[in-house]
C-alpha cells in the first residue's frame, strides 16, 4: 500500500465555526443535498464529534474508488484577521497493492476537496442564517 499526501488552503469570508458545522459536523446532511453527482451518500460512525468516522460513498463509475483502500482527510479552521476563516485541508489518499497515483487522479482530488469547500460556502452565503 501506498499513500499520497497533500494539503491544501483556502479561504473564506465566513467564520470558521459556520463552515466547520456545515462541511463537517453536517456534512452527510447537507454535502450529498448539494453536490449529488459527486457524493452519493456520507455514513456516519461515531457521535459526529472527534474520532468519528465519516465513509463517503461516491456514485458508480468512479474507477479510481476500486483502486484506493481509503481516503483520509484532516481538516482545520482557523480564524482569519478579517474575520473569515483559513481552512487548511490534508488528504491521504491509500492505495491498494502497488497501485500508483498519476498526477492528473492528485489534480482532479484536489478539485473535488475544493468543489466541496466551494459547494458549502456558496450555500452558507446564500443561508446567512444557517449553521449560524
Amino acid at each position: 500500500m501506498a499513500v499520497t499526501t497533500f494539503t491544501e488552503e483556502n479561504t473564506s469570508p465566513l467564520p470558521p465555526k459556520r463552515i466547520f458545522k456545515a462541511s463537517i459536523v453536517d456534512s452527510h446532511n447537507l454535502i450529498p443535498k448539494l453536490m449529488p453527482q459527486a457524493i452519493k451518500s456520507i455514513e456516519v460512525q461515531g457521535d459526529g464529534g472527534a474520532g468519528s468516522i465519516k465513509t463517503i460513498n461516491f456514485p458508480d463509475g468512479d474507477g479510481l474508488v476500486d483502486n484506493l483502500e481509503k481516503i483520509t482527510y484532516d481538516v482545520k479552521f482557523e480564524q482569519s484577521a478579517d474575520g473569515g476563516s483559513i481552512s487548511k485541508v490534508t488528504s491521504s489518499y491509500y492505495t491498494v497493492g502497488d497501485f500508483k497515483l498519476k498526477e492528473e487522479e492528485i489534480k482532479a482530488g484536489k478539485e473535488k476537496v475544493l468543489a466541496m469547500f466551494k459547494a458549502v460556502e456558496a450555500y452558507l452565503l446564500q443561508n446567512p442564517e444557517a449553521y449560524a
